[in-house]
């Protein structure tokens, strides 16, 4: 993914959320009097947040890999995620960006993507408290522009830009994962047919002493059924 072009200060980093302040704020009347996905109401989103966080771990290699990327002369020492807790896609990845942040040393900081009103258009309203930073991590693709959440970041320590995603990991194939339970439905509907007994009437068909085979001109061998 082509980097985007930002000047983060320290002082403008230290203006996000810590993951605890976070959740605070999700059950906020602040929050919850702000307009959530396509203008429907908001609603409270902390406890399911906290179970998921509880839940994740991270396996010993991707702590053992974080771990030797933060080692190295200006690795990651720095994250930024931008987030609105409607977005399922969000919810997904906070529990574990938190994790990862805590396996390396690495301080996060969370920014809401929108002001009072959703951020139906393209591009971010300017009176939205983190327009500079969403305006810095559009999508843009086949000439159209998305405010794709979540932005997630990665700065060395003295705030220059690493890495950053929007919306999923290039190694999460959202659009092949969401298209295949259509897949294995196309799949599964004719193998189930062909698992059903086949019936001739009301009499399942079923092997006889009595039943013989002979070639049938349309389908090869085919059961001949006694009179």
């Amino acid at each position: 993914m082509s980097q985007s072009q930002i000047t983060l200060t320290p002082q403008r980093f230290a203006q996000g959320m810590i993951f605890e302040q976070y959740l605070a704020f999700i059950g906020s009347p602040e929050n919850l009097r702000r307009e959530g996905s396509g203008g429907a109401a908001r609603r409270d989103w902390t406890a399911y947040l906290r179970e998921r966080y509880n839940r994740t771990r991270l396996s010993e290699a991707q702590v053992a890999a974080f771990r030797w990327l933060t080692s190295q002369p200006n690795g990651p020492a720095k994250m930024l995620m931008v987030a609105e807790e409607w977005s399922s896609d969000c919810r997904r990845d906070l529990p574990v960006v938190q994790r990862l942040a805590e396996a390396g040393g690495v301080e996060l900081r969370i920014f809401t993507r929108d002001g009072d009103t959703y951020g139906a258009s393209p591009s971010p309203d300017p009176s939205a408290p983190n327009a500079d930073l969403m305006t810095a991590f559009l999508r843009r693709r086949n000439g159209e522009t998305f405010q794709s959440i979540p932005v997630v970041a990665f700065f060395t320590r003295d705030f220059e830009l690493l890495y950053h995603y929007l919306e999923f990991p290039a190694v999460y194939h959202k659009d092949r994962i969401c298209t295949l339970p259509r897949v294995l439905g196309r799949i599964s509907a004719p193998l189930a047919r062909a698992k059903r007994p086949r019936t001739r009437g009301s009499v399942q068909m079923r092997s006889s002493r009595r039943c013989s085979t002979r070639p049938c001109s349309r389908s090869g061998l085919m059961p001949r059924w006694p009179k």
